[in-house]
């Protein structure tokens, strides 16, 4: 098992620059499609510490979704957006590269090389 793991949207063309780098370093990532896997309360929580970013840091806020939901109300805490992304996990910001307890956004891809 890879100690590298990406949280991947095959869509999206940062996601999949930042899987192509991965491998291009000889990394084998573990990938998961949180599409396809939402990622439950407990997941997103262990996510935002390794990044160290709040809940709506960790926000697609120009998703339809963000605003259709009302996200952008200053006084949904940190449980009510993290809730917002376990039921719509389309609003996580992506990619999300880990390494043990460290985790970085790849945007842009080459973020990620300061996990290596």
């Amino acid at each position: 098992m890879s100690d590298f793991t990406i949280y991947h949207n095959a869509r999206c063309s940062k996601s999949r620059q930042t899987l192509q780098l991965l491998l291009d370093n000889n990394i084998e990532p573990t990938v998961v499609e949180y599409l396809k896997q939402p990622l439950n309360n407990v997941q997103i929580s262990e996510l935002l510490s390794k990044l160290g970013l709040t809940a709506r840091q960790l926000m697609r806020s120009k998703e339809t979704e963000f605003k259709e939901l009302g996200l952008d109300n200053s006084a949904l805490t940190e449980t009510q957006l993290i809730d917002a992304m376990v039921n719509t996990p389309k609003l996580i910001e992506r990619p999300i590269v880990t390494k043990e307890q460290r985790a970085i956004i790849g945007r842009p891809p080459e973020r990620v090389l300061e996990l290596l």
